[in-house]
């Protein structure tokens, strides 16, 4: 099933989902934060991906992709992401940014490296998650990942 852009009727459903599967809420109602949905017959969210671009628009902070635990195991996780990786580059990204502690794994099967989180902090600066890392404390603690989303050089698609 296809995604579809999350709108501000989504917001309650889509909060709720990711605060189920333990992630950020900052900026879910900010336009400047493009997310996508997956709802299942009954209505439910049962999977979400999304991001945020950098000022200069050359980097994006990949963030909400999560499937339904019920639902994981099946490759949704991984379409999700490469679904945010098409719509960032699209939109003129060449790297991809995130941070995760407990996934390292699952992005490294994507073709993420461990990066600086002082420098994925730099670069994407004003988006939500950042602000709210450095805005609570929580950067220092935060593991960063990234790659290239150059059709050439990145790893990890299709």
């Amino acid at each position: 099933m296809e995604p579809r852009r999350a709108t501000p009727d989504d917001t309650e459903a889509l909060t709720a989902f990711l605060a189920r599967v333990d992630l950020t809420l900052s900026g879910l109602d900010s336009p400047d934060v493009r997310l996508w949905i997956q709802r299942d017959g009954t209505g439910a969210v049962r999977g979400c991906t999304g991001y945020e671009m950098s000022a200069d628009r050359r980097h994006t902070l990949i963030r909400s992709v999560a499937v339904d635990p019920e639902r994981r195991s099946a490759g949704r996780g991984a379409a999700l992401a490469r679904f945010a990786f098409d719509r960032a580059a699209e939109e003129g990204a060449r790297t991809a940014w995130l941070f995760s502690r407990r996934s390292g794994p699952f992005w490294q099967g994507l073709g993420f490296a461990e990066a600086d989180r002082r420098e994925l902090a730099r670069v994407l600066r004003g988006t939500h998650q950042v602000r709210l890392f450095r805005s609570t404390g929580r950067l220092d603690g935060e593991v960063a990942w990234s790659r290239s989303l150059e059709p050439s050089t990145a790893s990890g698609r299709r």
